[in-house]
């Protein structure tokens, strides 16, 4: 019920966002109507329709994301026609075409004629196809449950409380608009006038969805003046916390009080294991264990690793078990020969466990990578941590709960964690760039002129550069989570600022792949990476995140750019350190 709460909220707060404003024409055109048996109608089939198509996007399919588009060409075409027919009152008198008689239709009424209740509906259809609201906070957290816990019911549900509060918020504007216009209306006898000027508004919104104005430029908009209204709504009704630690306290002899979160959660459903027969929380009572939710192409979790491995060097001898539970994010990371590799290559050697269903990832709540959770020789979860960082506060957690089951170590050498390449601690206070994705389902910031064409070949063009905005050039074809380069020379640009500049990358036809790394239009030299060489060249071999940048000298504003010179690369996500 507080979810649902939370959704409807969020809904509500979309009115403060330009991203509405789009839409508002197509509501605003029929202030003047009668609220139940037109704008109601209009408002429960836009959220209807909106809750309907992001359910089916929640669940991924390419035919769901290619029935919405064909969905959205459709409705901009409804729209059009009803935003022609006010501009044109006598349109349908003109041209008798049935598409053309229907938008009047929907338009217009004759003198003494009642509203139609049904084509309200359908232009609220017409509407919730367009319409793209801020993806905030609040929505985040829907479209987070629904990726890892399947999309279902209780998604659908979500989403259309959070339709239904914008529904709320366009209502009361509308209900204060509507005595707005008919003021309008009676003070300057210009109803005609009014209606023309409504019509093209609705035609401005239409080209403005057209030319992807709505999910571009109103969305970046948007993010900074409800996204922390949002944040603090969830942080109050205690959903989608910060990432953090438990809460803790020192008692009067120096010892943390730490919290009893839970019980251990059944290992049914993990696997494959590595370096380990498959465990089970029953045989685990008696020892300390730290869990390690992670995935390798995860920087941040790849930079915590070495804290993790130093914690088992340290502590096995002293009853402390470690288990590394490895939930993928991209689909290329659920396949067990990868892990593998990347469990050699990263030397690591605790038990690893496979969670590709998000079992234990669902039965713990878990939503971050990485994040630790340390339990005690009962079974009882008493800390946890989200995210990297405050390794010493984790290590004095893995002491104490060792001294309790009898086991505390004999001395007071703390572990010595060391890494290198992309498993060097991030450089945070020159971090200036968001984690940014390559596939078009979260993908932001991209800037190439006509934006990105879905599940489809297309040849883009390079574009001025702001700090954190990023092109294609060449022949790509851009999917759901990753993009794949159709032709040699295809190129990504990314304005950055970070010291580390990472890419994750794959070769879509398994053979190696070769590329070529700038840097403000040179070779990177001592700048390079661990992945390339001086020159900036470096191949694909394997999926996995590529170190490609670290800047030595002073961390500024740079344009990177990467040319892949084979067909077949695979790019996902930037990140930085």
């Amino acid at each position: 019920m507080l979810i649902l709460l939370l959704a409807y909220l969020g809904g509500i707060l979309t009115i403060l966002s330009p991203c509405i404003l789009p839409v508002l024409p197509f509501v605003f055109a029929r202030a003047d109507r009668s609220f139940l048996k037109s704008t109601l109608p209009m408002l429960a089939g836009m959220a209807a329709t909106f809750a309907l198509v992001a359910t089916l996007a929640a669940v991924g399919g390419g035919w769901a994301v290619r029935a919405n588009a064909i969905g959205r060409w459709a409705a901009l075409i409804l729209l059009a026609l009803f935003g022609l027919a006010l501009v044109f009152p006598g349109l349908s008198d003109r041209l008798t075409r049935p598409i053309v008689a229907l938008g009047s239709r929907m338009s217009e009424r004759q003198p003494g004629e009642e509203d139609s209740i049904w084509s309200s509906v359908v232009l609220g259809i017409a509407t919730g196809l367009l319409w793209a609201p801020c993806a905030g906070p609040i929505l985040g957290i829907i479209f987070t449950a629904a990726a890892f816990q399947g999309a279902g019911f209780n998604t659908t549900l979500l989403l259309l409380a959070y339709a239904l509060g914008a529904a709320t918020s366009l209502a009361a504007a509308l209900l204060i608009g509507g005595k707005v216009f008919a003021r309008m209306k009676r003070s300057l006898g210009a109803s005609e006038r009014i209606r023309q000027i409504l019509g093209l508004l609705v035609l401005l919104g239409v080209g403005a969805i057209a030319l992807g104005l709505d999910t571009r430029v109103l969305a970046k908009l948007s993010s900074a003046q409800t996204a922390s209204i949002e944040t603090g709504l969830a942080r109050k009704l205690g959903i989608g916390q910060d990432m953090g630690e438990s809460s803790t306290r020192t008692n009067a002899m120096g010892q943390l009080v730490l919290p009893i979160e839970g019980s251990l959660p059944s290992f049914d459903g993990l696997g494959p294991w590595y370096n380990s027969p498959a465990l089970t929380s029953g045989e685990l009572k008696g020892k300390v264990v730290v869990i390690d939710f992670w995935t390798y192409s995860c920087i941040n979790c790849l930079r915590s690793i070495p804290f993790v491995k130093a914690w088992d060097e340290r502590y096995r001898r002293d009853g402390l078990v470690v288990i590394g539970v490895h939930a993928p994010e991209f689909a290329f990371e659920r396949e067990p020969a990868n892990v593998a590799r990347a469990i050699k290559d990263l030397g690591i050697s605790y038990p690893v466990a496979l969670d590709n269903g998000y079992v234990l990832w669902r039965a713990l709540k878990n939503n971050y990578w990485p994040a630790h959770y340390f339990i005690d020789a009962r079974g009882r979860i008493r800390y946890h941590h989200f995210g990297e960082g405050d390794y010493a506060m984790s290590e004095r957690v893995i002491r104490q709960l060792l001294a309790e089951a009898g086991r505390a170590p004999t001395d007071a050498q703390m572990s010595k964690a060391t890494g290198s390449g992309a498993q060097v601690q991030a450089n945070v206070a020159d971090i200036r760039s968001p984690e940014t994705y390559v596939g078009y389902a979260r993908a932001d910031n991209f800037v190439s002129p006509g934006g990105l064409l879905r599940d489809g070949a297309k040849t883009y063009a390079n574009a001025p550069l702001e700090l954190n905005d990023w092109a294609f050039e060449g022949s790509w074809n851009d999917g759901r989570q990753s993009a794949r380069s159709v032709a040699a020379g295809a190129k990504i640009h990314f304005r950055f600022h970070a010291r580390d500049l990472h890419l994750v990358l794959g070769s879509a036809t398994g053979k190696p792949v070769r590329f070529r790394v700038l840097l403000d239009g040179r070779a990177p030299a001592a700048d390079a990476g661990v992945d390339i060489g001086p020159d900036g060249g470096g191949s694909v071999k394997e999926q996995r995140l590529y170190q490609l940048v670290r800047q030595k000298g002073e961390v500024r504003d740079r344009t990177f750019t990467i040319e892949f010179l084979d067909p077949g690369a695979e790019a996902f996500a930037f990140t930085f350190g």
